[in-house]
């Protein structure tokens, strides 16, 4: 199968790259990664807060069929920027990682055509390449996949 997502880990730096064509114009793009039921669709989390605007924060979670919490993750937005920029931390409750910090770019390439640009930021080298022995690359790949999918039924 084909990765359409590339990531990118420097030797030595705290930082994951990460970068996406899609076949999607610029605001649908955007929409993806700042309308609760988009999110929630794609990423396959509840919403539990949503508050997306400057300063503003969220919270996602998975319950099990047994009802256990299975996942949860919170965050802050600390910029977005319509169509353009977020700048947001990111954090999985009841795990050793520490909070992420996240910078995504938008851009439009043509009228149909739009790219995203990650660049998530670890407390440490360490954190970042024990994140990496996660299937993280292949469940970001996914996610792009859902996100295309999913997002191109709105246009």
């Amino acid at each position: 199968m084909e990765r359409k997502t590339n990531l990118t880990a420097p030797d030595g730096k705290q930082e994951i790259l990460i970068e996406r064509i899609f076949d999607l114009p610029l605001n649908l793009l955007f929409l993806a990664y700042t309308k609760a039921e988009l999110v929630e669709q794609w990423m396959g989390n509840k919403v539990i807060k949503w508050d997306h605007k400057d300063h503003g924060s969220y919270q996602l979670e998975t319950i099990g069929e047994s009802g256990n919490v299975l996942f949860r993750a919170n965050g802050t937005i600390h910029k977005s920027i319509e169509n353009q920029q977020i700048i947001r931390t990111f954090e999985m409750e009841n795990s050793t990682f520490p909070v992420q910090l996240e910078f995504l770019e938008f851009e439009s390439i043509d009228n149909n055509t739009s790219k995203l640009a990650m660049k998530i930021v670890y407390k440490s080298v360490l954190d970042r390449d024990e994140m990496l022995k996660l299937p993280f690359a292949r469940g970001i790949h996914l996610a792009h996949n859902r996100i295309q999918q999913i997002i191109s039924n709105l246009k």
